[in-house]
């Protein structure tokens, strides 16, 4: 797999865990957002960052017990919230 254009960016504030994808090819962005989910508690909230709305993205985190909401962004920019799924 050829190595991203840019690096993959995270962060912390108080609306959560912050992943940025955008410029990733095809399955990086799956890939790194699973990985972040797996590594935190139930209780904090990710923020994904990406260029595109990942359909693949909600199967997955449905089968591990979590789910992805669609939220305000930037123009072009997908912007998701992913919470644990009641």
């Amino acid at each position: 797999m050829k190595p991203p254009e840019e690096p993959l960016r995270r962060w912390r504030d108080a609306d959560g865990a912050h992943i940025d994808v955008r410029g990733l090819p095809p399955p990086e962005p799956l890939v790194a957002i699973l990985s972040l989910v797996r590594q935190l508690d139930a209780t904090t909230r990710v923020i994904v960052h990406h260029d595109r709305d990942p359909q693949l993205l909600h199967a997955e985190l449905a089968e591990i017990g979590w789910r992805a909401e669609r939220i305000a962004g930037e123009p072009g920019e997908v912007r998701l919230c992913v919470t644990r799924a009641p």
